[in-house]
């Protein structure tokens, strides 16, 4: 089988747009899934063909006539004889959607002509929505990651959270398309998220505001660390034209001398399969493979590194558990062929590639046709790649945002778990609660002035809405500074011990 994979693949992107990174969608979120997280696709022709050469597939001739004759029998049944009148095309759709079902894989899905329109649509340098990835697991839609610096993130929502109900409204049965375009809207709206989050007994109700979601994929900069020159290169998203300007960011670092790179793919959940190619043709040792590609019948092929001289300066790249799909395929690579170090948590887990097939009429189906394999030929799926130095950000990165309605507050001697994730935040500020049980002491009331005293807002002790929310957007600010970022700390150590 001769596979052209040099052809760009297509991040499943719906502008919430969610986004999801490993298994499909972003939800403005601009998402592209995994848990799926957003996959990697691939793109048709304009015409609707393909310019790969693939296995002749069975057409409606070899399918069994029993097989066909029954379907047509339940079709005219329903059709006919259903005590209310049915739209005949729903059936058609829904047969389509049941055939994809019984493949129990979140990211072979069905598109109807308006949701392929929208997800075509999102796949623009921005789109309104609340920037996150999002993906079908275990039936429910699952954060992959959210986007650094969105709505989403400011919120407070972080990978693996569960959506439950959008705007109070149960999700349960949709499909993740459908329910990205729940949560998707215009810009300087409100969705209110009911969240499951593991190891949180109870719901959160998180309100995001809708934004335009900028989808800026590459970011650089030079740091000075123990006397020598760093360059990091933060990569958001793989999308058309990321390693043009992976490129252009590596060239100019060059320039000013760097002595070490570090390649930041935390949180990003993926996207053109060619552009991760692209990329690791610039800092891969020729001969290696970047990923290799396998299909149904187990045949693969690799697409190796042409870079004709190893970059003279050592590489570390960062990885967390919201790097997906792409980010994998280049962290995978940096690994095994580069022998580079990869240091944070182990990633997301999605190993496998999908394409969007037209069916003629507007609809797409969007089917899993390849497995993606590391570049020593390891399947990742479910499982993610391993760092090579694991490191956890401090636990206030982690802890759940408080939630206190407008006519509560937490006070004195009050015990429960928003208590104790308030003390978290308190102490990654710098307040010293005293503890973090969740019992609020008077070391705690004591924290909670000294707050409110530095926000300029009513000294109360109490830990009433407006605190909550301050204490959010605080934190939110602290996590984003260099200093707090271990995994960074540790991948700038390693340049220059």
């Amino acid at each position: 089988m001769n596979v052209n994979m040099n052809k760009a693949l297509v991040p499943v992107i719906i502008g919430l747009s969610i986004l999801l990174g490993a298994s499909g969608m972003y939800v403005g979120m601009n998402l592209i899934g995994n848990g799926e997280a957003a996959p990697v696709i691939e793109q048709t022709n304009d015409d609707g063909t393909y310019s790969d050469e693939v296995d002749e597939q069975p057409t409606i001739a070899d399918v069994n006539q029993s097989d066909i004759e029954k379907f047509t029998a339940a079709y005219e049944i329903i059709l006919e004889r259903y005590v209310e009148e049915i739209d005949s095309q729903k059936l058609v759709e829904g047969a389509i959607s049941g055939m994809l079902g019984t493949l129990e894989d979140p990211y072979s899905v069905y598109m109807d002509e308006s949701t392929a329109q929208e997800f075509m649509e999102s796949l623009d340098s921005s789109f309104e929505g609340i920037g996150a990835e999002v993906s079908m697991t275990n039936g429910r839609v699952t954060i992959v990651a959210p986007f650094r610096d969105s709505p989403a993130e400011r919120a407070g929502i972080r990978p693996n959270d569960q959506v439950i109900e959008v705007d109070g409204e149960d999700i349960e049965g949709l499909s993740l398309y459908e329910a990205v375009l729940k949560i998707r809207g215009e810009k300087g709206t409100t969705v209110t998220l009911t969240i499951q989050r593991p190891g949180v007994n109870e719901l959160l109700e998180l309100d995001v505001v809708r934004d335009t979601i900028p989808i800026e994929t590459v970011l650089s900069e030079v740091v000075e660390e123990n006397g020598k020159t760093i360059g990091i290169i933060e990569l958001r998203s793989f999308s058309e034209n990321t390693a043009q300007r992976f490129e252009e960011e590596l060239v100019a670092l060059e320039e000013q001398g760097i002595e070490g790179l570090i390649i930041d793919v935390r949180g990003n959940p993926g996207g053109f399969l060619q552009s991760v190619e692209d990329i690791g043709n610039l800092i891969i040792p020729g001969g290696e493979p970047v990923v290799q590609i396998e299909n149904r019948n187990g045949e693969r092929m690799r697409h190796i590194s042409n870079l004709e001289e190893v970059k003279p300066y050592p590489i570390v790249g960062l990885i967390n558990e919201g790097s997906a799909s792409a980010s994998e395929i280049l962290a995978a690579a940096l690994k095994e062929a580069g022998g580079y170090d990869i240091v944070g948590k182990t990633t997301f887990g999605k190993g496998t590639v999908q394409q969007s097939l037209r069916m003629g009429d507007g609809s797409e189906i969007k089917l899993t046709l390849y497995r993606w394999l590391t570049s020593a030929g390891n399947n990742i799926n479910e499982e993610g790649v391993e760092p090579t130095v694991e490191v956890s950000q401090p636990e206030y990165f982690y802890v759940s945002p408080i939630v206190v309605n407008e006519e509560e507050s937490l006070t004195l001697d009050m015990t429960s778990d928003h208590i104790g994730n308030a003390q978290i935040m308190l102490g990654g500020l710098g307040f010293n609660p005293g503890r973090e049980d969740g019992y609020f002491s008077q070391e705690t009331e004591a924290a909670v002035r000294e707050f409110q005293t530095e926000m300029g807002i009513d000294v109360t002790g109490e830990i009433d809405h407006k605190t909550a929310e301050l204490l959010q957007v605080e934190l939110i600010n602290t996590i984003q500074g260099r200093e707090h970022d271990l995994q960074l700390k540790k991948a700038l150590e390693l340049l220059t011990e």
